[in-house]
């Protein structure tokens, strides 16, 4: 497959359209996603385009609380370091996958911040003993 700079919102549902493909297929995280949080498809996607295009071409079009979901889905099922580390793992794929350049680099280092955010967060509310 060629890969092309992340350059339009096009770019931005092909990423997240992909990596959620993959996501829900997964062994590991695809139940949380499926079964435990119950996604909505048709209207998590378009959040989920205005997240990464916000972050990666600054539209500024996505001005929610991304952690405050995590927290809820957190519990009914905690959240563990393994389940950030495959969506990390399957972000990181489907970037290599369909994209390159600066655009790219940035997401793959966006997504390891959040993944490293994330899990902490919850790991401190899973074991608060820590």
């Amino acid at each position: 497959m060629e890969q092309k700079e992340i350059a339009s919102r096009e770019d931005i549902e092909l990423l997240v359209n992909s990596f959620y493909d993959k996501v829900k297929a997964d062994d590991l995280i695809g139940f949380i996603f499926n079964d435990i949080a119950k996604v909505d498809w048709p209207h998590h996607l378009p959040i989920m385009y205005d997240f990464w295009e916000s972050l990666l071409l600054d539209t500024g079009k996505y001005g929610r609380n991304a952690m405050e979901p995590h927290f809820e889905l957190n519990k009914k099922i905690q959240l563990q370091p393994a389940h950030f580390g495959r969506w990390l793992q399957l972000f990181e794929a489907t970037i290599s996958e369909h994209f390159t350049g600066e655009k790219a680099e940035l997401a793959v280092t966006r997504a390891r911040s959040i993944k490293g955010i994330m899990s902490l967060k919850m790991e401190k509310i899973n074991n608060p003993e820590m």
